[in-house]
């Protein structure tokens, strides 16, 4: 009979490992600066819960390696609103959980032809131990090859943090790491492995 019991919960742990839709269901939703639940395909600016260092999110222009494509994820040197973003979680639900995978895309025109879909791509450096968000994601499809382009909100002092540990491919190994600001030639840029960047989402 303990065997059976013992046998039994680890089928439910797995089932609700390996199925996003049913480890996600009990997550309690990202909530906005108005106290209302995060939509999904609903615009919100993602702004710093402490403001006076910066503003919101935003585009540059171009990258750090030096090329105008794709672009990215930067944070405003002044206290603007930067630009508005949407998210999609992988579960297709209409509300944005915690710890949720998720899509996250920029609501702008683009002089690059490209998707405003947030991706961390292949673009480690390891002189200073960072991977730097920018944009070109492919929205959707989740899998081993579109881990660059989950990501996830969590609890963080009194506002969120946004993380990278995407749950997409459960055979994949992760180095998982949260985003925050690496400023560099007086330049923000959001990049995994930095300090958390506590954030807020106000609707658009």
């Amino acid at each position: 009979m303990k065997t059976t019991m013992v046998l039994l919960s680890l089928a439910l742990l797995l089932v609700l490992s390996t199925n996003p839709l049913l480890g996600s269901a009990q997550s309690d939703p990202v909530l906005d600066t108005a106290g209302e639940e995060l939509r999904t395909g609903v615009q919100y600016y993602i702004l710093p819960g402490i403001r006076g260092n910066g503003g919101g999110l935003t585009l540059s222009n171009g990258n750090r390696n030096g090329s105008r494509c794709p672009e990215d994820v930067v944070q405003m040197l002044n206290d603007g609103n930067g630009l508005p973003a949407t998210f999609t979680p992988v579960t297709n639900e209409g509300v944005v959980r915690l710890v949720t995978d998720l899509n996250i895309k920029f609501s702008a025109s683009t002089t690059c032809g490209r998707s405003h879909v947030w991706s961390l791509g292949n673009n480690y450096d390891k002189s200073v131990d960072r991977s730097f968000v920018s944009t070109d994601g492919v929205e959707g499809n989740p899998g081993r090859e579109t881990l660059g382009n989950w990501f996830k909100i969590d609890r963080y002092g009194d506002g969120y943090k946004l993380d990278h540990c995407p749950g997409v491919c459960s055979i994949c190994r992760i180095r998982c790491g949260e985003l925050g600001i690496f400023e560099e030639n007086g330049i923000k840029r959001l990049a995994k492995f930095s300090e958390p960047l506590q954030v807020v989402f106000q609707k658009v």
